[in-house]
């Protein structure tokens, strides 16, 4: 199901790919991820995302924006930053992006110990990678059970239902 099939009302997590998609004005993903943004600001849907997915999409931003300001390729960008931090401190985009995640309403979860012990436990029984797994085993701890993301790997949970962009 897409995004578009979200009923009014729902409590859903969002998956870090869904604000990369709409920062990046992805082509195929940017306006759908834009649009189930804009509702959940609208206050028609609730958003959720964990302390882990936050500092994801933070360093996937920061990352995005440092390509678009220097020029520079994807490929190795965290590395060059990390070489050059005085680059790191003319970025604030990204910056931007997390108070406006803050502001549209988005309700940030936080990660206990227990999380990261179910999540392990998660990887292993549906091969899972430990970010996945994490943000799986807090969906689970808040009671939530509606996903939006692009990411099919999620679609081994059967008690997830997963929605698209598109």
């Amino acid at each position: 199901m897409n995004f578009t099939a979200i009923p009014s009302g729902t409590s859903l997590f969002l998956d870090a790919n869904v604000f990369i998609y709409a920062y990046a004005d992805d082509p195929a993903f940017g306006s759908a991820c834009t649009d189930l943004l804009e509702r959940i600001e609208l206050k028609d849907l609730q958003g959720f995302i964990s302390a882990h997915v936050f500092g994801d999409i933070a360093h996937r931003i920061m990352t995005l924006e440092a390509c678009q300001v220097f020029g520079w390729p994807y490929a190795g960008v965290a590395r060059r930053l990390r070489r050059h931090p005085q680059e790191v401190q003319k970025l604030k985009e990204f910056r931007q992006m997390l108070d406006d995640i803050v502001t549209i309403g988005i309700h940030i979860l936080p990660i206990h110990a227990h999380d990261v012990l179910a999540a392990g436990d998660l990887s292993i029984k549906h091969g899972l990678l430990s970010g996945d797994a994490l943000l799986v085993a807090v969906m689970q701890a808040n009671g939530l059970r509606q996903l939006a993301s692009n990411d099919s790997d999620f679609d081994a949970v059967a008690s997830i239902t997963r929605f698209r962009p598109v």
